[in-house]
């Protein structure tokens, strides 16, 4: 058992932050977290051992979580050609899972945990109409099956430039024609799953086995959501339109025009991920790119998450950049949630992360004040109850 003692606790589950303790039990999880729990928990520790941790004065947050990043595939100082999170033979490759090119050992993983940065979406990037699947993933750890929270987290699609201009050589140099095979994609799956059934238990009667079909079926049958890498706002409604006709669900990845639209994204109530909003707009559709569009959509009643896109920003400033959403406008609390609550939320695992309550994972990260200032230092870090050591 840990006890971390009297320290201003910012759970993201409630309003407003408490002093308080948090109980970590030997199996990593959130025991118990209030006030004064120590005494009424009638538990008694010896102050001089590393049970106890004095927080007084100090603040207390739960591990920072991305929604939507790159790390352990892009790779961290080594040539583009070294990378693993862009598959450039076939703009369709719905069958590549993020879990199979993960590298914990990558340097950038270490430097997200030191960062605060303890549980993160990671996968394919944006080149492909359909990419492959995003894993959940811990940035603790040797091995990547240990470190997953969810294997398939959601199913990457990208529209706009990137696939037009990836693909423009081989069969892809149009919004219109990255629309059309994400459809057509779709439907095959549709019919190959109708087939499936029709068969039952007679293999004679089974389709040909499709690897990447086989891979949409968590999509078809609303198990996961498309995540669609969308910047312009036409692209947006284009990647609403298709979820909609195709009855799949979506979460919206990058809506840099997002606050061009911020009413009708509110009605829509589907994830949004809102960045990397910092640095230079180096094609057209980033032209409208500014830290305005978190606070924006927040205030409009949209689920927002920040996101770095790592390695575009490093994995490590994701709580700068919810500070510079903080500065262009976004309440504070609804910027702390964006990389917390609702991250988890937005990949299905805010039944163990992203929150500071009872029998969640103990992610937490204590600092010297608040995270979204530069001045701040991040002092310690634990993951699954066991501190990130440098």
């Amino acid at each position: 058992m840990l006890c971390v003692k009297g320290g201003t606790i910012f759970s993201a589950a409630g309003e407003n932050e408490f002093i308080g303790d948090m109980l970590i039990n030997d199996e990593g999880k959130i025991a118990e977290i209030g006030q004064n729990l120590l005494n009424r928990a009638g538990i008694r520790f010896d102050e001089t051992a590393d049970q106890i941790i004095d927080a007084k004065g100090l603040f207390v947050f739960p591990g920072f979580v991305e929604a939507h990043s790159h790390l352990g595939l892009a790779g961290y100082a080594v040539r583009f050609e070294g990378s693993d999170y862009n598959e450039m033979t076939d703009s369709l490759t719905p069958q590549l899972e993020a879990i199979d090119a993960f590298n914990p050992l990558d340097e950038s993983v270490k430097k997200a945990a030191l960062g605060g940065v303890t549980t993160v979406g990671t996968g394919p990037g944006s080149s492909n109409v359909l990419g492959g699947t995003f894993i959940a993933v811990k940035t603790a750890g040797m091995r990547v099956d240990d470190m997953v929270i969810k294997r398939k987290a959601a199913m990457k699609c990208a529209f706009g430039e990137n696939p037009k201009f990836c693909y423009k050589e081989k069969d892809n140099s149009s919004r219109m024609s990255v629309a059309a095979k994400l459809r057509a994609m779709l439907v095959k799956t549709r019919m190959y799953v109708a087939k499936k059934e029709e068969a039952g238990d007679d293999l004679s009667k089974l389709p040909a086995y499709d690897e990447k079909l086989e891979a949409l079926i968590p999509v078809i049958n609303r198990e996961i959501p498309l995540k669609a890498h969308a910047h312009r706002a036409d692209d947006i409604f284009t990647a609403l339109r298709i979820a909609r006709e195709m009855n799949v669900l979506i979460t919206l990845e990058h809506c840099t025009e997002g606050h061009l639209i911020a009413e009708y994204l509110a009605k829509e109530n589907v994830p949004i991920a809102v960045g990397p909003s910092l640095g230079f707009p180096g094609k057209v559709e980033l032209k409208n790119k500014t830290f305005d569009t978190p606070g924006i959509l927040s205030k409009a009643g949209c689920k927002v998450s920040i996101i770095t896109d790592a390695p575009v920003i490093p994995q490590e400033y994701l709580p700068l950049c919810a500070g510079l959403a903080v500065k262009s406008g976004m309440d504070r609390r609804e910027a702390l949630r964006a990389i917390t609550i609702n991250p988890a939320r937005h990949l299905g695992v805010a039944d163990r992360v992203g929150s500071l309550e009872k029998d969640k994972d103990a992610d937490f990260v204590i600092t010297d004040g608040d995270p979204f200032e530069l001045e701040t230092k991040i002092l310690r870090v634990f993951i699954n109850g066991k501190e990130v050591i440098n």
